[in-house]
Formats: structure tokens, C-alpha cells, sequence
């Protein structure tokens, strides 16, 4: 006959198992800052200093971030989705499974940017530097690549380069 695990052995296990992870929405912009699973959405944080934070699963649909730096962030799956993002810095950061449809990268640094399997669809590259960024998987339908320094670090991709690095 097999013994039911007692209650008292369950609750032992509910009172040591670690506490979820919950970040601290309402938090500002700044450096290192954890919004992991936040909504930031059409909020505007062009110029502002996001370095090193902690931005998995978050939404910043709409947002204003033209000029912000996100260098070494960890952005697995976020959404910029119709962002604004021209000029803004993201060299060293995770951005696997990161979705950047329709979004404005006019300018932006992606150096070394993890962005396997992002999706960049109608998304604007033109001039955006990609040294060293890994692209494996990422899915660039109909982003305009123009002007666009390649991964390489050498070859910039030709005016009109939509999809591709011609």
C-alpha cells in the first residue's frame, strides 16, 4: 500500500522552494533596472540609459527609445513592436526571440547583439551598424537593410537591400 505524502512534508516544501521571480514595474528608467515581464508600451524613453537591465518578456510597443542606450541588456523575447529605436545603442545585449516588427532602427548599434531568431519584418535598418551581431534564425522579410554595416564588420549593404545584404 503506498503512503500519502503527509501535509506537513508539503508545506516544508512550499516554504523552501524559491519565491518567483516578480519585478518592480513602476520602477524609472535607469541603468541595471529589472522590468522583466513589464508592460512599457508607448512610453517615452528616448535618451535614456537602459545598460545592462533586465527586459525579458517585456512590451515596449509604440515606444519612444530613439537614442537609448540598452548595451549589454537581456531583452530575451521582448517586444518593440512599431518602436522607435533610430539611433539607439544595443552592442552586447540578448535579444534572442526579440520581435522588432515595423520598428524604426534607423542608425541604431546592434555590435555583437545576440538576436538569434528575432523577427525584424518591415523593420528599418538603414545604416545600422551589425558588427559581429548573431543573426542565426532571425527572420529579416522585408527589412530595409540599406546602408546597414554587415555582420562581417566590413560589407554595407547596398541602397535598396530589403531582406538581405545585397
Amino acid at each position: 500500500m503506498r503512503q500519502a505524502f503527509p501535509v506537513y512534508g508539503l508545506i516544508t516544501l512550499l516554504l523552501l522552494a524559491p519565491a518567483a521571480h516578480a519585478a518592480d514595474c513602476t520602477l524609472p528608467a535607469a541603468p541595471k533596472v529589472d522590468w522583466q515581464r513589464c508592460y512599457v508600451d508607448e512610453r517615452d524613453l528616448a535618451g535614456h540609459d537602459l545598460s545592462g537591465a533586465r527586459l525579458r518578456e517585456t512590451s515596449f510597443q509604440r515606444a519612444k527609445l530613439a537614442g537609448a542606450k540598452l548595451v549589454g541588456s537581456d531583452a530575451y523575447r521582448a517586444r518593440f513592436v512599431s518602436a522607435d529605436m533610430a539611433g539607439a545603442v544595443l552592442d552586447d545585449g540578448i535579444f534572442v526571440e526579440a520581435d522588432f516588427t515595423k520598428t524604426d532602427l534607423t542608425g541604431a548599434s546592434l555590435k555583437q547583439t545576440d538576436l538569434r531568431r528575432a523577427r525584424f519584418f518591415r523593420a528599418s535598418l538603414r545604416g545600422a551598424d551589425l558588427t559581429g551581431a548573431r543573426l542565426n534564425s532571425a527572420d529579416l522579410l522585408n527589412a530595409d537593410l540599406s546602408g546597414a554595416r554587415w555582420t562581417d564588420g566590413q560589407r554595407v549593404c547596398a541602397e535598396g537591400s530589403v531582406g538581405q545584404c545585397n
